[in-house]
């Protein structure tokens, strides 16, 4: 019985134990390390080089008619850079109602160049009224909307 607890607290085993305990934790700590430093090495990959894009500068997104007689149409140009990297495409300019009519720069617009989305009001009801122009285009913002606003008197 005497052999017995000494084999099961044998310090040689112990000592061994440890020992492969002890190899495997440092191996396993240079494998993480190793791969934190390959994936730091390599980081720059994940990361997308300088993004190229076109972007709208407006010169305003809103505009007031303010007072204005029925039937007598009514327009306003809204203005734009392409302040981006990259041409601008407008590829679809829809107003909230058949009432306003919309007009817009067809062509690429180089980065620096200007555009212009116009809006053409004609009232046939009076009182107040707030009308949306929806652009959607090849910008970060794909979609925005402009709005013109008023009141129709007789």
């Amino acid at each position: 019985m005497n052999s017995k607890k000494k084999g099961m607290f044998d310090s040689s085993k112990t000592k061994t134990n440890f020992m492969k305990t002890k190899k495997t934790t440092i191996l396993l700590a240079g494998l993480f390390i190793a791969t934190l430093a390959i994936g730091h090495q390599y980081k720059s990959f994940d990361q997308p080089m300088t993004k190229r894009s076109a972007i709208f500068s407006w010169s305003e997104t809103a505009f007031d008619f303010g007072k204005i007689i029925k039937d007598v149409p009514v327009a306003h140009e809204f203005t734009f850079v392409n302040t981006g990297n990259e041409a601008l495409v407008i590829s679809s300019v829809r107003a909230s109602c058949g009432c306003t009519v919309t007009e817009y720069s067809k062509e690429l617009i180089q980065p620096g160049g200007k555009g212009f989305v116009k809006a053409t009001y004609n009232a046939a009801k009076p009182g107040a009224f707030t009308k949306t122009i929806t652009i959607q285009a090849n910008t970060a913002e794909e979609v925005v909307v402009l709005s013109i606003k008023g009141e129709v008197i007789e």
